[in-house]
C-alpha cells in the first residue's frame, strides 16, 4: 500500500473516530448512530459516483485522475459504512420480529435491497475480481445506479424528510444526466 492509498483510507475512516469513541464511552447508542453511519455510507457512493462525470467535464484535471484511480476506495468505505449502518439497526431493533414487523415499509426494504446489491460490489472491488470477471465485471458494478436510486429512497422515507437526501443526491442525479448526454452525443 502506497502512503497516499494509506492516507486516503485514514480520510475514509475519520468520520467513524468519533462514533466509536462516543458508543465506546457510551455517550452514543446505536440509535444515534443510525443516521450519520448511513449518512456516511451515501457520501462515500455518492463520491464515488461523481468521478466518471467530472472526469468528463474536467478530462485534465489531476485531483480527478487520482480520485478515479482511487474510486473503488470510496466505494468500499460506503460498503463499510452500510454495513455498520446495519449492524447499528440490528442492535437498536433488539430483535428478529422487530425488524420483520417493519421490513416492508418503503423506507426499510429500499435499504435492505441497496444493502444486498452493495454486497457483491464490495467483494469483487479489488484487481483480483476485476481480471477474473473482464467486461462483466464493469457490468456488474452499474448495479451501483440502482442501489444509489435505493438508497435515496431509503434515506427519504426512513426519515420522512426529503431536503437533506435531496442536497446529496440532486448533484449526482445532474452530473450523471450531463454524463449520459455526452456520452449518447459522443456516440452518434
Amino acid at each position: 500500500m502506497t502512503l497516499g492509498k494509506g492516507i486516503l483510507w485514514l480520510v475514509l475512516a475519520l468520520p467513524s473516530v468519533p462514533m466509536t469513541i462516543g458508543y465506546a464511552g457510551g455517550s452514543a447508542d446505536a440509535e444515534s448512530l443510525l443516521h450519520p453511519t448511513g449518512e456516511f455510507a451515501a457520501r462515500w457512493m455518492i463520491i464515488a459516483m461523481l468521478i466518471s462525470p467530472l472526469r468528463l467535464m474536467f478530462p485534465d484535471t489531476r485531483w480527478l485522475k487520482w480520485m478515479g484511480v482511487h474510486r473503488r476506495a470510496f466505494g468500499v468505505a460506503a460498503f463499510v459504512y452500510a454495513l455498520v449502518h446495519l449492524l447499528l439497526y440490528v442492535v437498536d431493533m433488539g430483535s428478529l420480529q422487530l425488524m420483520l414487523d417493519e421490513f416492508f415499509a418503503l423506507g426499510i426494504w429500499t435499504g435492505w435491497a441497496a444493502f444486498a446489491i452493495f454486497i457483491p460490489l464490495a467483494i469483487t472491488s479489488n484487481e483480483q475480481s476485476l481480471r477474473a470477471l473482464g467486461a462483466r465485471w464493469k457490468r456488474l458494478h452499474r448495479w451501483v445506479y440502482p442501489a444509489a436510486v435505493l438508497t435515496l429512497v431509503h434515506w427519504m422515507f426512513v426519515h420522512n424528510n426529503f431536503g437533506p437526501a435531496l442536497v446529496h443526491f440532486v448533484p449526482l442525479g445532474l452530473l450523471e444526466i450531463y454524463r449520459i448526454t455526452r456520452v449518447r452525443r459522443e456516440k452518434t
